[in-house]
């Protein structure tokens, strides 16, 4: 959540609330950090705090809120006037990561605090999110249907909500390993997500078919990790 030079001077002091929240949020936890907590880290008193939002669960909403809209409103600018899906694909990786890697105290906070939220809150911040789900699901749909072709082997299409979830858990699972700083770049990162989504681990050998044992030819068998059978 970078600062814009043209911002007022409310708006900047609320962004340096939102950000310095995230980060005591995704270092203690939403539910234990206290109004207190988020004043000290600040610098603004508590009642200069409620100048700018009614509650913590305000400030938390305003965080998943600012983040999501950047993250929706900065994919649609990269994408006017691309038409190849394939190409939207690597621009939504790249937007999503390149953003997040940015902003890895405001992924943190969206993974662990997405049910934080109560009631038109959480209503609101969840409709941005299946927005943003749904246009990842259009664009792995147009890729499929552009990839298809009447030789495929049937049953070999991937389901697209397993795609699309298992894309979002490769790109939200970043701020647990990933150092911005470190040796691989943004853009290594996103070449090498791509690249994983679209053509698996194997890329020297993209020939190779993974014989995989029917799943209806598995054995039953208890998974619980109590040995007590359930009552």
């Amino acid at each position: 959540m970078s600062q814009s030079p043209d911002l007022s001077r409310y708006d900047q002091k609320l962004e340096h609330i939102l950000r310095t929240s995230a980060r005591i949020f995704a270092e203690k936890s939403y539910h234990a950090t206290s109004m207190r907590d988020i004043s000290r880290a600040t610098g603004v008193s508590l009642a200069g705090l409620y100048h700018y939002c009614k509650s913590k669960e305000e400030l938390l909403f305003l965080i998943q809120d600012h983040c999501f809209g950047r993250v929706l409103e900065r994919f649609q600018e990269r994408i006017e006037g691309v038409d190849d899906p394939f190409q939207k694909l690597r621009v939504f990786i790249d937007n999503h990561l390149s953003f997040f890697a940015a902003n890895m105290a405001e992924m943190k906070v969206l993974s662990h605090e997405a049910e934080s939220l109560a009631g038109d809150l959480h209503k609101h911040v969840s409709g941005k999110k299946e927005k943003y789900a749904k246009l990842a699901r259009k664009i792995l749909r147009a890729m499929q249907e552009r990839h298809a072709s009447d030789s495929s082997p049937a049953g070999t299409q991937i389901d697209l909500t397993v795609a699309t979830y298992a894309l979002f858990g490769m790109m939200n699972w970043i701020y647990n390993w990933y150092d911005p700083g470190g040796k691989l770049s943004v853009a290594e990162l996103v070449d090498n997500v791509t690249r994983l989504f679209l053509t698996g681990f194997l890329v020297n050998d993209p020939g190779r078919q993974m014989q995989l044992a029917a799943s209806g030819r598995r054995q039953t068998e208890r998974l619980s990790i109590w040995r007590a059978p359930q009552t």
